[in-house]
């Protein structure tokens, strides 16, 4: 696992060497790996040497946006150095791609925001060349969401296929009554994900394009839009994946249009889930990375019925987030203490 150091303010931060598991990689894991929000830095960095490490970054990112307040009016605590994030994020993608020992990737491009993230992120990773962009339509897809998957497609220069998923949909729900809108959404989100993997096959990964706000929230199928071999994505709240997008060059009619999985017609995100993803990033960046109690939250005039809806979508879709569990029977059980490389590697 990455070991992190905490940054201080008036000082160099502490860094590390790393090396790359490929020589394709070698040269690029020398950039700088540090995450600075408002509040905590964290510095693991990949500097050759320790004098190159200066923590300009990480102490202007400080001094810009200054102590955190809780405060549900305030956004700053989420803002990030894009830059740096893009830069780690690309060499996330290409390093672990490699570590697969795999080439290409694929992405579910679905004309959003979290998807047009994820495959410029792998363009400039692995190149457009080694990207292959999957649009999927069911029938209640808009053409808006298609125009913007070719648009995307035209911009990075990567491969875009469209694969219908209308008739196996409604195919498998011919002869069941009452299907619930959400058993239909699922479906469907797993239908994607089934043929991404096949085309995956032989040497691609498949990429996520969950945030970290529909990954807490528990908002995604599992098994579904949630499956995937790597997420890059999958640490940035909505608020900052918009804000990386931008920095990207998305299409602004693209970064800011209503979120929606187009289940049904006037579908939306926030709809759907009764409040805002700028409302939610807050609560839940206090919540879950500032460790801070429902009452705090409420203290500094966060709304209670919101912190409590919000903390209960966290605590009830906690099942979401991880490996099925395994029932440890032997002395090494995988997920419990078979978990990395070093297990069962040769010293």
């Amino acid at each position: 696992m990455e070991r992190s150091w905490r940054a201080r303010l008036n000082s160099t931060s502490t860094c590390s060497s790393a090396r790359s598991t490929s020589s394709l990689w070698r040269a690029s894991a020398r950039a700088i790996r540090c995450f600075a929000t408002s509040g905590t830095t964290w510095c693991c960095a990949t500097s050759p040497r320790v004098s190159d490490c200066r923590s300009n970054i990480v102490t202007s990112a400080l001094v810009r946006t200054g102590v955190i307040r809780p405060d549900p009016h305030d956004a700053s605590p989420l803002r990030i150095d894009e830059v740096l994030v893009r830069k780690m994020l690309v060499l996330f993608i290409g390093d672990e791609t490699v570590k697969a020992g795999l080439k290409r990737a694929v992405v579910g491009v679905s004309g959003g925001v979290d998807s047009a993230v994820t495959v410029a992120l792998a363009c400039e990773a692995l190149g457009p060349q080694n990207v292959l962009g999957l649009f999927t339509p069911y029938r209640t897809s808009s053409e808006e969401s298609r125009r913007h998957a070719l648009e995307l497609a035209r911009k990075l220069g990567f491969a875009l296929e469209e694969v219908p998923i209308t008739a196996q949909v409604d195919a498998y729900f011919a002869r069941r009554q009452d299907v619930h809108r959400v058993r239909l959404g699922n479906k469907m989100a797993r239908e994607r994900k089934s043929i991404e993997y096949d085309r995956s096959w032989p040497d691609g990964i498949v990429l996520g394009t969950s945030n970290k706000t529909e990954l807490l929230l528990g908002y995604g199928t599992q098994f579904g839009d949630m499956a995937c071999g790597i997420n890059p994505v999958g640490d940035l709240y909505k608020t900052q994946l918009r804000e990386v997008a931008t920095h990207l060059g998305i299409p602004e009619e693209i970064v800011r249009k209503p979120p929606t999985a187009e289940l049904w017609e006037g579908q939306t995100d926030e709809g759907e889930l009764g409040f805002t993803y700028a409302a939610a990033d807050l609560v839940l960046y206090h919540m879950v990375d500032r460790r801070l109690r429902p009452a705090e939250l409420v203290e500094h005039g966060f709304d209670e019925k919101l912190v409590v809806r919000i903390r209960e979508l966290v605590r009830r879709n906690h099942y979401k987030r991880v490996m099925p569990l395994i029932a440890k029977l032997s002395l090494r059980t995988v997920g419990h203490d078979f978990l990395y490389p070093r297990d069962w590697e040769a010293d």
